[in-house]
């Protein structure tokens, strides 16, 4: 069993050198343990579980890990830099930057999820689905949810089905805020929801690449 473990981790470690990307040696240890531990066949609901305290490990030690570029923002909007991509395309993570003022639109994301915040506060404003899911783009009834406050080393998770419908971002009022979020696939899409006229659409998500 040792010399699997040993022959897995080799193979995880060779994926994150082969995917031209350069990270500290605990961000590829947290890469390497959540590319383990969401392998299928694993529910997502497992993938989520296990690595959520990870995540807040990380989050606590991130600044000293994060290079320069990923903590780049926009005064314009949101920023996505990517810190890591699974070259199978089965696993990414991203640090966001939120000046104040900034938020994502109405979305979902057809993928497990784990947040956790770097620095400030970072907030979530979710949507309830009131009408049944039956693969259409319109007629799509949404009321609004709750409201979670996620300061540092706080962690959200989210699984597809239900849908994990939200706004994210950081009220004009409250300083910035750095998240990362580990996604079980390349997050280069996402439904964008129109709630007033009660529709969706896929919609390209750009991102800064490290």
């Amino acid at each position: 069993m040792k010399g699997l473990n040993d022959m897995r981790n080799r193979n995880h470690q060779d994926s994150i050198r082969d995917s031209g990307t350069a990270v500290s040696p605990d961000l590829a240890q947290f890469i390497d343990e959540a590319l383990s531990r969401s392998r299928a066949p694993v529910d997502p609901s497992d993938a989520v579980l296990d690595i959520a305290p990870l995540m807040m490990e990380l989050s606590a030690r991130a600044n000293e890990m994060l290079q320069k570029a990923h903590l780049r923002s926009d005064p314009a909007h949101y920023t996505r830099n990517l810190v890591y991509c699974a070259p199978d395309s089965c696993l990414s993570l991203y640090a966001l930057v939120w000046l104040p003022g900034q938020w994502t639109p109405v979305h979902d994301h057809g993928s497990w999820g784990v947040v956790g915040v770097v620095e400030g506060v970072l907030e979530e404003r979710s949507f309830v689905r009131q009408s049944a899911d039956d693969g259409r783009d319109e007629g799509i009834a949404l009321a609004r949810g709750g409201v979670v406050l996620l300061p540092p080393r706080a962690v959200s998770t989210f699984v597809p089905n239900p849908d994990h419908i939200h706004i994210t971002g950081v009220p004009a009022g409250r300083p910035r805020a750095v998240s990362l979020h580990l996604y079980g696939r390349t997050m280069s899409d996402f439904n964008l929801y129109d709630v007033e006229a009660g529709t969706r659409r896929r919609i390209a998500v750009a991102h800064n690449e490290s």
